[in-house]
């Protein structure tokens, strides 16, 4: 097994109590990571969460954050220092989506895609950038969903979103390496996190090499590698990790 450096290292997931992000948590504590875990909503699963990874001998905990308020963000990081101690790993994997197209698309649509999707996350990878102590180590990593390979018909607002987030991903890079962080952004592709219906799921499968779906583990899988001292040269990427999907 390689040795992914995370024993006593700090992170922060956002969004942190379902789907990838409860996944990803689990893959960082299992490496020995302490994590904190932002939420919006469902407060019972990330309780649970927090739980489960305690009865494992992780340190952990949850904390209830509006990512569109702006004003949260730094209490959210300095709650989440103040109880596991200096983050080192941040993964901003908190999204708000809606369904809209042009016939529904409006101005507070746009507005709280981009609060959540895209500055929130700008805003925390800023901060986490002037908390982090300096030195290898220091990881940024960002969710999108694939929006440059092609139209999302009826997800204007969180195209245009997700698609900022992949700009920022790579000026961040830039601007951060010399601190010892890497940013880097991945696509997990179609992710059965419990959205998918069946006639979704028959559509989706139709264009499925492996003949499945991805799930939240097989994104966990390389998000834990980017966060992983295995990764200390990558940085500046978007990895698409489709399963073969278009």
């Amino acid at each position: 097994m390689p040795d992914y450096g995370l024993r006593g290292r700090v992170a922060l997931v956002t969004g942190g109590n379902t789907g990838i992000g409860a996944a990803t948590v689990r893959a960082l504590a299992s490496e020995g990571a302490a994590v904190a875990i932002s939420y919006f909503e469902q407060p019972e699963q990330a309780q649970a969460l927090v739980a489960e990874l305690e009865a494992g001998g992780a340190r952990a905990l949850a904390l209830h954050a509006d990512l569109a308020d702006a004003s949260a963000l730094e209490a959210l990081l300095e709650t989440a220092e103040q109880a596991l101690g200096p983050l080192a790993i941040l993964v901003n994997n908190a999204a708000h989506s809606t369904r809209d197209g042009y016939e529904q698309l409006d101005a507070a649509t746009l507005d709280r895609h981009f609060a959540v999707n895209a500055r929130a996350s700008a805003l925390l990878t800023s901060a986490f950038a002037w908390r982090y102590a300096g030195g290898p180590g220091g990881r940024v990593i960002c969710l999108t969903s694939g929006q440059g390979r092609g139209p999302m018909v009826g997800e204007l607002a969180y195209a245009a979103s997700k698609g900022a987030l992949e700009a920022l991903v790579r000026s961040f890079a830039a601007e951060l390496a010399p601190r010892g962080i890497t940013v880097n952004a991945v696509d997990p592709g179609i992710t059965d996190t419990g959205w998918i219906d069946d006639t979704l799921r028959a559509q989706f499968l139709r264009q499925a090499p492996f003949a499945r779906l991805g799930t939240p583990e097989d994104a966990a899988r390389l998000i834990l590698f980017l966060a992983s001292r295995q990764a200390d040269w990558i940085t500046g990427e978007i990895i698409h990790s489709r399963g073969g999907m278009p």
